[in-house]
């Protein structure tokens, strides 16, 4: 199992050069969980670019994976991992799931460098 962070979908479904890069992750959507901020994040930047109806569209790539919802069990390893590795409140959320899951996180968000557990783009 896999978690492909909010900047990995972006990129992609963007086409950018950095976004080819994840292509190879998101062949297999049942491979992928997805935490639900990463569709809260994903949405609200496309929304804001692109407007409510292509980010629904986009948003739908992403509901094709399995969603995993933000739960105590969750919250509590997300509070400890902020604390420990200085992560933003989204990116421990994101790294608490793919840590409870036992799922590597594919980003290229500065903040995951270097964690076990991540594979940084």
């Amino acid at each position: 199992m896999i978690i492909v962070d909010s900047c990995g979908w972006i990129e992609y479904l963007k086409g950018s050069k950095k976004g080819e890069k994840y292509e190879k992750y998101l062949t297999d959507m049942k491979k992928i969980i997805t935490p639900a901020i990463v569709i809260y994040e994903v949405y609200k930047k496309i929304k804001n670019e692109k407007g409510e109806e292509k980010a629904l569209l986009i948003t739908s790539q992403l509901l094709r994976t399995k969603i995993i919802p933000f739960d105590t069990d969750i919250s509590f390893l997300a509070a400890d991992l902020s604390l420990k590795y200085k992560l933003p409140m989204a990116d421990a959320i994101v790294y608490a799931t793919g840590i409870f899951h036992k799922a590597k996180i594919i980003t290229s968000d500065e903040h995951f460098k270097n964690l076990p557990e991540v594979i940084f783009i």
